[in-house]
């Protein structure tokens, strides 16, 4: 649900497994064939995952961070992780690279330019995210929903991200 104001959108456990299967409809759709999927950690886990099942493709997985301060709320220096965790050896072949947004755009520019420099077996790359933001710098090539207004996304995980196990234990009165 987007907010009057155009500044928040709130989406919940359905909403969000919708929004997935509708980027796997575009994937399908397109007729681009890929071997392996690529997930950024750790905001394209969930929808590499998801899409992994759904393709029946196996999921390589490399960690990304820049949204660290304020609870994941503020963007700050990119870190990319050197290695890529893949059940196949080395990375190769046509490669679909996952996150759940082009925010600014700079994470996915940065590690598809790292990517075609350091990963020579990669024949074909392409990007697939759920929402695209208007002040993003990057176009992936799918995508399910453009957002002009920029809003800040709630996703409905994002709980854990201020619980801490003390939380957790209280809840549950252990």
């Amino acid at each position: 649900m987007l907010t009057e104001d155009g500044k928040h959108l709130y989406v919940s456990y359905g909403e969000y497994h919708n929004l997935v299967e509708k980027l796997a409809i575009k994937i399908h759709q397109s007729g681009w064939e890929f071997d392996t999927i690529l997930c950024l950690a750790r905001g394209g886990m969930r929808p590499g995952d998801i899409l992994s099942r759904i393709f029946e493709k196996p999921l390589a997985i490399m960690s990304t961070s820049s949204y660290r301060a304020n609870a994941g709320t503020e963007q700050g220096h990119l870190d990319i992780a050197k290695y890529i965790t893949t059940p196949q050896g080395e990375i190769a072949g046509r490669v679909l690279l996952v996150d759940d947004l082009a925010d600014s755009g700079h994470t996915l520019q940065s590690v598809v330019r790292m990517l075609r420099d350091n990963y020579p077996p990669i024949t074909d790359l392409r990007t697939a995210v759920i929402w695209t933001k208007g002040v993003s710098s990057f176009q992936p090539d799918y995508s399910v929903d453009y957002l002009p207004t920029n809003p800040w996304i709630h996703q409905p995980f994002e709980v854990y991200d201020r619980m801490h196990i003390a939380d957790v234990l209280a809840k549950w009165k252990v």
